[in-house]
């Protein structure tokens, strides 16, 4: 889970390359949670929340990475 302290740390590149790290995560995912083989559901809501932080912290600091 990101802190936004470690996001705000980071450079653009560095969030944008993460926020497509995290986009491929959330693929596979749901992939494997619709096929029956994701046994901690959890991660889904973390990973959408980490996203969710990404662009919020991109925003407030006037960063466009999406």
């Amino acid at each position: 889970m990101l802190k936004t302290g470690e996001i705000k740390e980071m450079g653009e590149t560095q969030m944008q390359e993460k926020l497509v790290s995290l986009k491929k995560e959330l693929f596979n995912l749901r992939f494997q949670n619709d096929i029956g083989q994701l046994e901690n559901t959890a991660k889904l809501s973390e990973v959408k929340k980490d996203i969710a932080r990404l662009y919020t912290v991109s925003r407030q600091m006037n960063v466009n990475i999406g």
